[in-house]
């Protein structure tokens, strides 16, 4: 009985010793031992034991780990003990790709071009990995299988992208795509994930001076836009013009994106209250929007040809055209009708930046949402309003109500320094126009130093003619 209590006791005092808990999840059962790691990370290890003296041994040899100064090296002595070590299989590319469909944790896009877009990135990184493209050197590092993607191998992948004049939100994708394919993988190769690195991600700020923003239409151009789309206007042809016309109306009057006035649907417009509402395809944001007048009268036109739940039946159901992938090809289809009448007012749609493969577009249906933006700024809306029917905390919103922040800035420097920020020639003209009006009790001499005051830009001697006045 003695001998037995001093076995315990021993034991005992050697799982104290240990840095983590060793614990039983059910009586009699295996033991496992938590541990926290480098960082902060906490693991959780099966000992494979009932026996508690083996499982004190086997969690002492993992104490090693606890030690471990990095990740990194935690991992690696995770690998060298014995029954924790994990050997990657060699799988090919096309059988890690049927394992990455099935994986729980896989993307799933919403869009099929966004799923296709997954499968075209890594076909193109095998082809890259295996050497069919990219540049042909001696030393250039290749893989047949998963197990031999290396960091390197993708650096070279991101140098060999940037040469292919693509944008860098588009290259950006690409590497996001990998990455997460490639976290799907982990149990078919050792150590880190080799897209994991931020250096093969390029800096937004390396477009800074090519990238062309997308311009506003003026009110005239809008108006010379629906005038080329009349009925009157005989010389432009267009398939479903009178439709594009009302499309146009409606991206106009609640600056709304194309995909959301093309389709469009009844049930979801109020003709009774003038309102409209739309749920946004892009963000999922719901917002609703008073109508117009001129759309009031665009809709009533439209529901002379009403036939279906869509508000543009023809344009909806070019728009909802797919291919045999099921990858939605209708939205071209369209984007080429609403660019016709934006080069028939004499505009380009768009320009050949230094740099990138395709044209970047300057005036298109976005713009319309750009004009919305401007409009309201300059009519002094509210920024949260306009906010509430572009349905986002939108850049558009920020560019165009700039201005608004940068008066009442003036207004803070004027305040402060009691000096204006207006013209030599814009004071001059104040002070041609208080010699014409002068106040009846103002004296000369006041007049004088009234006069003296504006040429100077001192904003008090405004602050004075209001009060006397």
């Amino acid at each position: 009985m003695v001998c037995t209590q001093t076995y315990n006791r021993s034991r005992f005092k050697r799982m104290s010793t240990l840095q983590g808990k060793l614990r039983q999840k059910i009586k009699g059962g295996q033991y496992y031992y938590r541990l926290t790691i480098a960082k902060g990370n906490r693991k959780e290890f099966s000992l494979g034991t009932t026996d508690p003296d083996e499982a004190c041994q086997k969690a002492e040899e993992l104490d090693s780990i606890w030690l471990a100064p990095t990740s990194e090296v935690a991992l690696a002595q995770m690998n060298a003990i014995r029954g924790f070590a994990k050997k990657a299989q060699n799988i090919t590319f096309e059988e890690a790709w049927e394992k990455y469909q099935v994986h729980p944790d896989r993307a799933t896009p919403h869009t099929v071009e966004e799923r296709i877009g997954y499968r075209k990135s890594f076909d193109l990184f095998r082809q890259f990995a295996s050497g069919e493209i990219g540049p042909k050197r001696s030393n250039r590092p290749t893989a047949t299988c998963i197990c031999e993607v290396t960091p390197r191998l993708c650096e070279d992948f991101s140098s060999y992208l940037k040469t292919t004049h693509l944008s860098v939100h588009t290259h950006n994708r690409k590497i996001k795509r990998l990455r997460k394919i490639f976290e799907c993988l982990k149990d078919y190769y050792e150590g880190e994930n080799p897209f994991r690195s931020k250096t093969l991600m390029r800096n937004e700020r390396e477009e800074r001076g090519t990238v062309v923003h997308r311009q506003a239409f003026t009110k005239e151009q809008e108006e010379q836009l629906l005038a080329v789309l009349s009925d009157t206007d005989p010389k432009h042809k267009l398939m479903n013009k009178e439709e594009i016309r009302i499309v146009y109306i409606i991206g106009m009057f609640t600056g709304q994106r194309l995909k959301d006035c093309v389709l469009l649907q009844w049930q979801n417009i109020d003709m009774k209250n003038r309102r409209i509402w739309v749920k946004q395809f892009k963000t999922g944001k719901e917002v609703t929007i008073p109508i117009a007048p001129d759309l009031y009268d665009a809709l009533l036109e439209a529901e002379e040809w009403r036939c279906d739940q869509y508000v543009l039946p023809k344009s909806a159901a070019r728009y909802n055209r797919k291919n045999a992938e099921g990858k939605n090809v209708g939205n071209n289809v369209i984007d080429i009708d609403v660019l016709r009448p934006i080069r028939w007012i004499g505009l380009e749609p768009a320009v050949e930046v230094p740099g990138r493969k395709k044209k970047m577009t300057v005036y298109g249906f976005h713009s319309l949402r750009h004009s919305f933006a401007s409009f309201c700024a300059e009519a002094g809306v509210p920024k949260a309003t306009l906010l509430s029917i572009l349905g986002t905390e939108s850049e558009i919103a920020d560019k165009y109500y700039t201005h608004v922040g940068d008066e009442s800035q003036w207004k803070a420097i004027e305040a402060i320094s009691n000096r204006s920020n207006t013209s030599a020639q814009d004071r001059v003209e104040q002070a041609i126009q208080l010699i014409e009006v002068r106040p009846a009790n103002l004296s000369s001499e006041d007049l004088i130093q009234r006069i003296y005051g504006i040429l100077r830009g001192d904003t008090s001697q405004s602050k004075d003619k209001e009060t006397s006045s």
